[in-house]
């Protein structure tokens, strides 16, 4: 399979040379992600399809169709002396830490090597971690549940059905219509695993990994083939007698359900695996502050607000409902509303406004009405042109209110001391710890 990789807003250029795309490919793909989910209205969220090049937009992941993959890899700045190859490696093994973090798995990014990360796509490295994850798992055992079964049996098992007993067996009592319950492996969760080695068998082109995939198929050729609509998540229980399974339960997800990605199938169609950098940014930056600020006094909410920014006047119903990506509580008062938003900002230098769009200003705006809080933050990915450090960039007080609107970034390439960085961001300040206590 021919691969290529483009990094989020670049262009592939059509042609046959090192670095560019054929035109038949380029036209199978960006068909491909015209039906995304994330395609929007014109069909091109994912991959404009120009005249003489794809560019990619806000979402990064994995398209193939045919005998040709794309890899969207998101626009980190990583060390500019590297190699491409290099800095590609460096983007996949954040790309790989922000889901992680996002999905709050525990993966040890260290146990893949430098040369894997340069060689290997994004899908070809979830599913390694997936499945390395997975046999360890097996070797301690498959997890096995009581299931309920119901049986026509000579001898009594369990408990005697007695209405089926006498609408079924009426004229032959030789037979026992049995309720009990039998310990099984054919439980909901390992048919989802089932179901996510499958489709990875379908999906993987490397031949580590589909050795790999090939020998779970066997381990779970006993379990039920269960299409994915019918797969049974919701009964799906994770305590502690399999709780090493956390991980996997929410990786299985990531590859079979429509959380972040969009998995197309069928005949001549491909396979996409896209995250929209959005709402992966928001996720990330918002478990990252949840992590930073435990134990200060202070509790983060997701998307917890949903405060109306209208009520009718004939009814109760609220209108223009707002959803702040992280609001900061101290006890049960709001101190600080955050929100996220993946897109480059310019030095003040540059541009006293750095590039902060004038709805972000009134949406906030709108949240300092409705939320009261003191402290407002626009939080940004850093990048060098803003500075080696990361910093609150501007503070403005909102004309007529003592609430004070800023815009801070936090650089995604650096994962060193990133809790300590987050807090002394939100809390190190001593006048904004003076605003919000």
């Amino acid at each position: 399979m021919s691969a290529y990789t483009v990094r989020e807003w670049d262009k592939l250029a059509y042609g046959e040379a090192e670095g560019q795309i054929p035109a038949h490919h380029a036209d199978r793909l960006a068909g491909l992600a015209a039906r995304s989910a994330f395609a929007g209205r014109g069909g091109s969220g994912v991959l404009e399809h120009g005249r003489h090049a794809l560019r990619a937009r806000g979402v990064v992941g994995i398209l193939a169709a045919g005998d040709a993959s794309l890899e969207i890899l998101p626009k980190i700045d990583v060390a500019p002396g590297e190699t491409p190859a290099h800095q590609n490696a460096a983007i996949r093994k954040r790309l790989v830490h922000m889901l992680a973090v996002a999905l709050d798995l525990k993966i040890d990014l260290g146990v893949i090597t430098d040369l894997a990360w340069q060689r290997e796509t994004l899908l070809e490295i979830l599913i390694r971690i997936f499945c390395d994850k997975l046999i360890e798992a097996l070797r301690k055992g498959m997890p096995r549940r009581y299931v309920g079964r119901e049986e026509d049996l000579p001898t009594l098992r369990g408990q005697l059905d007695i209405t089926r007993q006498f609408t079924r067996h009426a004229v032959n009592p030789s037979r026992l219509a049995c309720r009990f319950d039998l310990l099984s492996e054919d439980t909901p969760l390992n048919r989802i695993m089932k179901a996510a080695v499958v489709r990875l068998l379908r999906l993987s082109r490397r031949s580590a990994n589909q050795q790999r995939l090939r020998e779970l198929a066997f381990v779970y050729a006993d379990i039920a083939d269960v299409p994915v609509p019918g797969l049974q998540w919701d009964k799906v229980i994770i305590d502690r007698t399999n709780q090493s399974w956390q991980d996997l339960f929410a990786m299985a997800r990531l590859f079979l359900q429509d959380r972040y990605q969009t998995t197309t199938g069928g005949t001549g169609q491909g396979t996409a695996m896209l995250f929209e950098m959005n709402a992966l940014f928001e996720e990330y930056v918002g478990r990252l502050i949840a992590r930073a600020l435990a134990g200060t006094g202070l509790t983060v909410s997701l998307q917890g607000g949903r405060l109306f920014c209208l009520s009718a006047q004939d009814s109760e119903r609220g209108l223009f409902q707002t959803k702040p990506d992280i609001l900061i509580r101290r006890g049960g008062t709001v101190t600080h509303v955050i929100d996220t938003k993946w897109k480059r900002i310019s030095s003040r230098i540059d541009d006293p406004k750095q590039g902060v769009s004038q709805a972000d200003v009134y949406q906030m705006m709108a949240y300092a009405q409705l939320y009261r809080a003191p402290r407002l933050t626009l939080l940004y990915p850093h990048h060098p042109g803003l500075g080696t450090d990361e910093v609150i960039h501007a503070r403005h007080r909102i004309t007529g209110h003592a609430t004070i609107l800023e815009t801070a970034s936090i650089d995604v390439a650096n994962s060193k001391n990133m809790l300590d960085r987050i807090r002394q961001l939100l809390i190190g300040d001593d006048a904004m710890v003076d605003a919000i206590v």
